[in-house]
């Protein structure tokens, strides 16, 4: 382990350099990795372990699109497909891998298979972090510790066959058998880590929902909504709105803050943008801030965990998603996005000569 400079405060973090696959590989050696789920996370996460030569075998429900979906990816039921019952008695890790509202059903069965020496694996902090709402209490004698890719199984994937790799954070909860930090950092770079950064369970979930429902996916869908919605007011084209929008930050401008970050950006573009940006973003940050400020006390305190559960887990919940997910599917924002992604020179016929 080793502490890098993160503007001025120094954190522990893991690296492939200093814990290569050759070590995981040998730390991970006699265990049965159990991926229960194969959903968001579990595709990714068990294909790049078993392509790192890790022994994974999937848990999934006979009969379901899931199941079919491993199948697909090779994995062969009765030998590394097996039902969850089945997987949860095979694996000495358990990657708990299914929804938040899924561990809480399946936890009573989980837990009467995690005899002492076993490992519990999470990649989100949220059933251990809200037990007093989950139930969900490690049994004495099991590891418990978690690697939270930042991303979605698809991207860990998708980076993965590219050759690189995806940040993850990791955390000890529960160290029965004296190895869980080495099991933990085999596991993070089994699935396709770039580097692992030191947290809690706590902070991790925290900082989760936060990031969701603020900058990653809630905050910014508002904030394309409302600019879209200023100049489409203002008599500007849907394609014009949405290009000024979306596509010229998604397309041209954040695969460049990502590679050199925003002081460059702005040190590289116009100087009409440069001294707007520089003029309006500190308003932005001001304007937004109790907003926030809000949401992490709405996660902090629990409330963000009780509506997901209680709407999570009603049996209409993917009827009302769809629903939800219809409203921004067949907004004008979007379908002009649709337009536009549609007429990006890699979705053109390539044209031939006659």
């Amino acid at each position: 382990m080793a502490q890098l400079n993160f503007g001025g405060t120094l954190e522990n973090v893991v690296t492939r350099e200093e814990f290569p696959l050759e070590k995981a590989q040998a730390i991970l050696k006699d265990e049965v990795v159990a991926v229960i789920g194969y959903g968001v996370q579990g595709p990714g996460q068990a294909l790049n372990q078993r392509d790192n030569g890790i022994h994974v075998i999937v848990g999934q429900r006979k009969n379901s699109k899931s199941w079919d979906k491993a199948m697909a990816d090779g994995f062969v039921p009765g030998e590394t497909l097996f039902d969850i019952e089945e997987a949860l008695e095979r694996g000495t890790v358990i990657c708990y891998l299914l929804s938040d509202a899924a561990q809480i059903q399946m936890w009573p069965t989980v837990k009467k298979h995690l005899t002492p020496g076993k490992a519990l694996y999470f990649s989100h902090g949220f059933g251990i972090t809200y037990s007093d709402q989950t139930g969900i209490i490690a049994p004495e004698g099991v590891d418990v510790f978690l690697v939270a890719p930042k991303g979605s199984g698809t991207s860990l994937r998708r980076m993965f066959l590219q050759g690189r790799g995806l940040n993850s954070s990791y955390a000890i909860h529960q160290d029965a058998t004296g190895r869980a930090f080495e099991r933990v950092i085999a596991l993070g770079i089994a699935i396709g880590s770039g580097y692992l950064f030191e947290t809690n369970f706590k902070k991790e979930v925290y900082s989760d929902l936060t990031g969701e429902r603020g900058t990653l996916m809630g905050a910014i869908q508002g904030i394309f909504a409302a600019q879209y919605a200023v100049l489409r007011e203002r008599g500007h084209s849907p394609s014009e709105a949405f290009n000024e929008t979306v596509e010229e930050l998604t397309q041209s401008l954040m695969p460049l803050v990502a590679e050199n970050g925003m002081d460059w950006m702005y040190a590289n573009c116009s100087t009409t943008a440069q001294r707007g940006a520089l003029d309006w973003w500190k308003k932005f940050r001001d304007a937004t801030l109790p907003v926030f400020s809000e949401l992490y006390d709405s996660v902090a305190t629990g409330k963000e965990a009780a509506r997901s559960i209680a709407s999570n887990s009603q049996p209409d919940y993917r009827v009302k998603l769809e629903e939800e997910l219809k409203e921004l599917r067949e907004s004008e924002m979007w379908q002009a996005g649709q337009t536009v992604r549609s007429l990006r020179p890699e979705n053109q016929p390539v044209p031939t000569e006659v």
